[in-house]
């Protein structure tokens, strides 16, 4: 059964045509990703379909009466409100139920006797529809998934206002997944969980009786939990009935075909477009050049099939460091308390390390430490004297209106116009993206402006927090081979062991 038909689907941004009279269906039980390049409007297309955007033209159109659940990791909840009550709310029809069977319980001791069978008959009612619904689980539910997505239950009675940011995002997700919608619409669920817990979701999503539609730029995750794929291109949507490596076999060989295709046509337009120039003009044969050209006016032109973007991502080297790059004695870090246990870590020249632990640990924390963002709790800690950093900080907040041709600008002001837009497309950014709005940017093109940012900051240290978040699968290659080649003394901060194992020499791990 078609649980949700787009017909014609049509939206712009800032002039861009994100999608034009394109089309999908989804059905009854199915589990599919959507994919695509960084910009291509995946985000947003959740976004329509969940109805917080409205399309330009076209229709959106959900089964009558289903349940759709839309994963918004920046939904404003009260800050006030438990953790608890906040996940409790998933429950409260029942928790209501719950309370009316007490009441009748209660209240056949002062009924009339001829009423004690109907309320008695009532109340149990009840209490079958609750245990129907597994009411009496309720507690192991929730257990079972904020330990799957990496939290503890003691967090249950703390308000939300005391959370990180990644414990908030997984507290959002943990309330969608205890939902039971009909549909699942999730944008980046693995944001914010380590290894484990994207292969706890992994299985909750196989084993998941309902449909879902998951944006996500892990190849390991999409592999795992896909069924059918849904890939932006050339602002349609096309559907791939199969999992993600049919897929990545059925897109290349769609690709060849295509391409074959448009060579041909465009031979026989060019060949066509030459008889009609030369003969137009001459009395004995402009019928038939004439002729040609209605022909040609209404033949269905093939798109040139499009590429995924080349990316030249770079990070300069300056002159070499002494041995001892960062020494770190007792350091604690932290807010009002010390997060782990004092850290002595020794970083020599060159060393290229992942600093890895559970989401929430202290990561970030310990890297805007020893960058003098934040003070340390106590310990010391010691750059020495000739390392010049260039830092990649994991949560930027742009003044608003800023474009990315702007920002670029701000830090190279000797920068020809030439030159901005040069390094943007380096990195995949366009003429329309670098004269939009940053905010208004995906987060993997924001991603990809921050990184052109440090391509002239020479130096011989590169800090990066979590750069490969939002990224899409091309932009992480030409990431990973850039950091590859870089000479200097590499820290960098990541739950994508795939992405930094071929990368770092060793891994420094943060535990409580």
């Amino acid at each position: 059964m078609s649980l949700l038909e787009v017909e014609n689907l049509s939206f712009s941004y800032s002039g861009e045509n994100l999608y034009e009279s394109a089309n999908m269906r989804l059905f009854d039980g199915e589990h599919a990703v959507l994919v695509g390049p960084n910009g291509t409007g995946k985000s947003t297309l959740l976004k329509l379909l969940d109805r917080s955007l409205s399309p330009d033209t076209g229709k959106i159109n959900w089964l009558p009466g289903r349940k759709v659940g839309y994963l918004d990791q920046y939904a404003q909840i009260p800050p006030d409100l438990s953790v608890k009550s906040y996940l409790y709310d998933v429950f409260l029809p029942l928790f209501e139920k719950e309370k009316e069977m007490e009441r009748l319980y209660e209240s056949v001791a002062t009924a009339k006797e001829k009423d004690h069978d109907r309320i008695l008959n009532w109340a149990a009612e009840l209490g079958e529809q609750l245990l129907a619904s597994d009411f009496y689980a309720i507690k192991s539910k929730i257990g079972n998934v904020i330990h799957g997505l990496g939290l503890t239950m003691d967090l249950l009675d703390r308000p939300i206002k005391h959370l990180s940011g990644g414990m908030r995002a997984k507290i959002i997700l943990a309330k969608l997944l205890l939902g039971d919608s009909d549909v699942l619409l999730l944008d980046e669920p693995t944001n914010f969980l380590d290894v484990k817990h994207i292969e706890w979701l992994a299985k909750f999503l196989q084993n998941y009786p309902k449909a879902f539609l998951v944006v996500s730029h892990l190849e390991a995750f999409l592999m795992d939990i896909a069924n059918t794929v849904f890939a932006l291109e050339n602002g349609q949507i096309t559907r791939y009935k199969g999992d993600y490596s049919y897929y990545l076999k059925e897109r290349e060989l769609r690709y060849e075909q295509q391409e074959k295709a448009f060579i041909s046509q465009q031979k026989f337009i060019k060949k066509t477009e030459e008889f009609i120039q030369k003969n137009i003009v001459r009395a004995t044969t402009t019928k038939r050049a004439q002729s040609r050209r209605k022909m040609l006016e209404k033949v269905e032109r093939i798109a040139a099939p499009q590429k995924s973007k080349m990316y030249h991502f770079q990070f300069p080297f300056s002159t070499a460091t002494g041995k001892d790059v960062l020494v770190t004695k007792d350091l604690e870090i932290g807010y009002q308390e010390s997060l782990l246990e004092p850290l002595n870590v020794h970083v020599l020249k060159q060393d290229k390390v992942a600093i890895t632990g559970k989401n929430g640990i202290g990561k970030s924390t310990f890297i805007k430490t020893i960058m003098g963002i934040i003070p340390e709790i106590s310990g010391e800690f010691k750059w020495i004297d000739t390392a010049k950093i260039a830092y990649f900080q994991q949560d930027q907040i742009f003044e608003e209106r800023i474009t990315p041709f702007q920002l670029i600008h701000y830090h190279y002001p000797h920068f020809t116009k030439k030159d901005v837009m040069s390094l943007l497309g380096n990195h995949g950014i366009d003429f329309e993206m670098a004269n939009r709005e940053l905010n208004s940017l995906s987060g993997g093109e924001q991603t990809k402006v921050r990184l052109a940012i440090l391509r002239h900051q020479k130096g011989n240290v590169l800090i990066l927090d979590e750069p490969t978040n939002h990224l899409d699968v091309a932009a992480k290659e030409a990431l990973k081979d850039a950091l590859i080649a870089y000479q200097g003394t590499l820290i960098l901060v990541s739950h994508e062991k795939e992405f930094y194992q071929d990368i770092c020499d060793y891994e420094i791990t943060l535990y409580e």
